[in-house]
């Protein structure tokens, strides 16, 4: 037995009629479209994740800062 009570010849016979009529060439395009929506799928929730992480704003300097980011070490001068 094979998946889901498809033996391995009956995928092999379902293979052959797809190739037959789609050709090699459109299945090429199809899976290279689908690899690029998942791409851009990918992306936009990867975005999405980064936009929602909260921002604290450092009170000395004013600047903006993520919550996961280290603060910036301030230089101190000697001699002040």
């Amino acid at each position: 037995m094979g998946f889901g009570g498809i033996s391995i010849w009956q995928l092999a016979i379902v293979l052959v009629i797809v190739i037959l009529l789609f050709g090699t060439k459109r299945l090429k395009g199809v899976g290279s479209d689908l690899g690029e929506a998942i791409k851009g799928f990918r992306k936009s929730v990867n975005t999405e994740e980064d936009d929602q992480k909260p921002s604290v704003q450092n009170k000395t300097s004013g600047e903006t800062l993520d919550a996961e980011a280290e603060p910036k070490k301030q230089e101190t001068r000697s001699g002040d």
